[in-house]
């Protein structure tokens, strides 16, 4: 299994994880659920509508955590958006329901991947895992 894969299978078994930005010098995070691993890279998504997309186009380090029973995942690296229509067709077919209400309402899902990315998975006392992403 590839580390990008770990990380992705992580983040499956966990369900729910927590996206962190910057708004200035003040630290936000957000429950986030959808990432799609997609030709070796684990792509996510935001509305380009939404602050969480602003605050990572301004400061493009970004952290993700993920809780799965006794352990946790911290996932960090740069932000890479992407624009290409053939990957948000596939998030279409992932999220029917929430892609529809973009389409109603006009919105733009940004999609992004993490480059230079850098992971650990810890239990609350040891590093069980850490590697490059």
């Amino acid at each position: 299994m590839s580390n990008v894969e770990k990380v992705s299978e992580f983040l499956d078994q966990a369900k729910v994880f927590y996206f962190l930005t910057t708004d200035g010098d003040q630290p936000k995070g957000r429950p986030f659920g959808f990432h799609m691993l997609d030709g070796g890279k684990l792509y996510f998504g935001a509305g380009t509508f939404k602050k969480c997309f602003a605050q990572l186009t301004r400061n493009p380090k970004v952290e993700i955590l993920a809780l799965k029973e006794q352990e946790f995942l911290r996932y960090d690296g740069t932000v890479k958006i992407v624009r290409d229509e053939a990957l948000l067709e596939k998030v279409r077919v992932a999220m029917p329901q929430v892609m529809a209400l973009y389409d109603k309402n006009e919105w733009e899902m940004g999609l992004f991947y993490l480059e230079n990315g850098h992971a650990e998975i810890r239990d609350i006392m040891d590093l069980k895992e850490e590697f490059d992403v």
